[in-house]
């Protein structure tokens, strides 16, 4: 009989070869994505605006859902494997449309593939203890990062030798056989306890909590889809073969600076400190996106997109559960994530709108206005006093 040790063993090893294989696949798209549905199925940026808006509010439902019901009825592995699944065939759908209307079901899918996030997490929260625990998240997050390099380093590689459709097609491959590596390999924790629901309203939350939640929605509504950055760099003069390797840029700074961004908030015992200059690095990005002059301009936007990326996904949530009451940190984290997804959708479509009737730069200074106005709400919370790490 396998041994807990070795079930654990198991079940991360599983999980970060899973991980690494689906962040492949999916990011052999992403780069090349903007292009794809702007100049292959001839949208507008309204409509790639829309598309990307509604996959990323798809993306906090369907999170906010699974988790519930993984909860309720104590199964996660499936929405883990079903996850990978819906991706890879999300991927299938791509390479089959002709029209930027036959996307919209297929991103539908696609993002509602990202149901597999809580309760994966909750699998290895759950065999895993407060010794290894970080640890357990920083591996899978490395294997997250890694695929994510491969991907796009492939698709930098064969993007003029196989086609959009070809690669997708490829892309759809690695998801299908981590989805065959959960459903075979993970064996879940079995547990008879059951789950107490309570009633959970905005009034268990402070105003404190509430004003960053509202100046995070402010945020959200100015923080665009990155797809306009890479199709913005293309117009400026970069070859299209040329834009994946933007997108690489900004995924490494991201994934190099995150790990000194979540310690240097520990050091400093502040995560609004390191919010507050993610916010002030997205600012830079648009200013330089605004003001561009040369290919230069261009590169450094990316490197301050990137700062961006790295700083806020890593203290965000960590400070959006130190705002929320302790019994109710779940949900605190939970109804983040869906107002700022949620105002993803409008958030796009609007900039896409001002991109198409005013001009390029119209978005990146609507942005501007609301990351200032952010930034500003931002100094008005109180953040909770946190003991000395180390």
């Amino acid at each position: 009989m396998e041994s807990s040790s070795a079930k654990k063993e198991n079940n991360l090893k599983t999980f970060t070869i899973a991980s690494f294989l689906n962040d492949f696949g999916s990011d052999i798209i992403s780069p090349i994505w903007p292009l794809f549905v702007t100049s292959f199925t001839g949208a507008n940026m309204a409509v790639l605006g829309l598309i990307d808006g509604l996959g990323e509010a798809i993306v906090s439902i369907s999170q906010a859902a699974s988790g519930y019901f993984s909860d309720k009825t104590r199964k996660r592995k499936v929405f883990v494997w079903l996850g990978y699944i819906f991706g890879a065939a999300s991927r299938v759908g791509y390479a089959l449309a002709n029209a930027w209307q036959c996307l919209v079901p297929f991103r539908v899918l696609d993002r509602a593939g990202k149901m597999r996030g809580a309760p994966r997490d909750a699998i290895i929260a759950d065999f895993s203890n407060d010794g290894d625990r970080g640890s357990n998240f920083g591996v899978l997050r490395a294997f997250d990062n890694l695929g994510a390099v491969c991907g796009i380093l492939f698709s930098i590689a064969m993007l003029d030798v196989l086609g959009y459709r070809s690669l997708f097609l490829l892309a759809a491959i690695p998801s299908l056989i981590g989805a065959a590596l959960i459903f075979a390999n993970v064996k879940e924790p079995k547990t008879k306890d059951k789950f107490e629901y309570k009633e959970i309203s905005l009034k268990d939350f402070d105003g404190n909590f509430k004003l960053f939640l509202a100046l995070s929605a402010v945020f959200a509504f100015g923080s665009f889809s990155y797809s306009f950055l890479l199709v913005f760099a293309n117009k400026f003069g970069f070859a299209v073969a040329a834009v994946p390797v933007l997108y690489l840029l900004f995924t490494l700074v991201a994934s190099v600076f995150s790990i000194p961004f979540g310690r240097l908030s520990d050091k400093i015992k502040s995560r609004k400190k390191i919010l507050m200059i993610s916010y002030v690095c997205w600012l830079f990005s648009c200013s330089l996106f605004v003001i561009s002059q040369s290919w230069i301009s261009i590169v450094l936007a990316f490197i301050f997109y990137g700062l961006y990326k790295g700083a806020a996904d890593t203290v965000q949530t960590a400070f959006v559960a130190e705002l929320s009451p302790k019994d109710r940190r779940a949900s605190g984290l939970g109804g983040f994530k869906m107002v700022v997804g949620l105002w993803a959708l409008p958030a796009s479509f609007v900039a896409g709108i001002l991109w198409d009737s005013i001009g390029t730069t119209a978005p990146f200074y609507f942005s501007i206005v609301l990351t200032v106005i952010s930034i500003t709400a931002l100094f008005f919370v109180k953040e909770k006093k946190l003991s000395r790490i180390g």
